[in-house]
């Protein structure tokens, strides 16, 4: 009876109280994972899958072309007068006249120290490149003056005693030495030759060696430009 007296209110304890239960915990968010501080070090990182970009290094400019040196601007000139009037060009229409024009071309003009009682053009010309220390007969360059003699009576006494009567400008050198050479003959401003190694002969192998520069008259035959050269006068010195 004991017993039962201290099981009943016992009993009632545990079948009236409800049992305890635990509030629902609320999600844990995952923690923010934290940004590693970045340091530059002013190189750009690369970055797979883009391609870098090359700048094109600046393209170097053109150096302006040398100009042609003297003598040959001197040739291009007189190359260019073949065939033409020499009036447009102010000088004389004659061989002096040809290689005025020509020299004038450089800002040269042959005639600027003027010319002696008695003395023609060409010897006016071949007294300023002896003061000037330009002839010589070494082979010559284009734009060098060529001198002849007695290439006509000029005084009309039927002698040779004319000295320097006719002058020209190379224009080229040819590899067996054959000189090309523009000047105003009686047919106008022309080009011919001459090879100081063969001077009697007119052509070999079916080349022209030699052009006539002298007519046949007083009952001599016509001579060739090597018969009756002269010398050349450097352009390089004038």
């Amino acid at each position: 009876m004991m017993l039962r007296k201290l099981l009943l209110p016992l009993m009632l304890g545990v079948l009236g109280t409800a049992p305890a239960v635990a509030a629902p915990r609320e999600p844990v968010k995952p923690a923010a994972k934290s940004k590693k501080a970045t340091v530059s070090t002013g190189t750009p990182s690369r970055t797979r899958g883009t391609k870098s970009v090359v700048k094109a290094a600046p393209k170097k400019k053109k150096r302006p072309a040398a100009p042609l040196p003297r003598g040959r601007r001197v040739a291009s000139r007189a190359g260019k007068l073949v065939g033409a009037s020499l009036a447009a060009h102010r000088v004389p229409d004659d061989c002096s006249g040809l290689v005025r024009a020509a020299y004038q071309a450089v800002g040269i003009e042959l005639l600027s120290h003027g010319t002696l009682p008695g003395e023609n053009a060409v010897s006016a010309i071949h007294r300023r490149a002896q003061r000037a220390g330009a002839l010589h007969k070494r082979t010559p360059k284009p734009g060098d003056i060529v001198f002849f003699r007695e290439t006509y009576d000029r005084n009309r006494d039927g002698v040779r005693n004319d000295g320097l009567t006719h002058v020209g400008v190379i224009e080229t050198v040819e590899r067996d030495g054959t000189v090309v050479f523009v000047h105003r003959g009686s047919n106008g401003v022309k080009r011919s030759r001459m090879n100081l190694r063969f001077p009697e002969q007119r052509g070999q192998g079916g080349r022209v060696l030699n052009d006539y520069i002298r007519r046949a008259e007083g009952g001599e035959r016509a001579r060739f430009a090597s018969e009756l050269f002269s010398g050349y006068a450097s352009a390089a010195r004038l």
